[in-house]
């Protein structure tokens, strides 16, 4: 129990006063960072998707790329 006790100890001290954490300007700015670039990649993946997709609908208009050519 005494190792336990230790380990926690020398945890907070650690998280204290060793770590450095960022400021509230840097927290925010780096948010926006990801999450502008997790919708450009959606938005990529949603549009390779709409291209290349096939749709499991038969009566559906777009099939995509790869639909119109398995339908030749």
């Amino acid at each position: 129990m005494s190792k336990f006790r230790e380990y926690i100890n020398e945890t907070v001290t650690e998280m204290v006063h060793n770590v450095s954490w960022p400021t509230w300007k840097e927290l925010q700015s780096n948010t926006i960072i990801v999450v502008s670039a997790s919708i450009i990649i959606a938005l990529i993946i949603f549009g390779m998707d709409f291209v290349f997709g096939i749709t499991g609908d038969k009566d559906s208009f777009w099939k995509g790329v790869l639909g119109l050519i398995y339908r030749m």
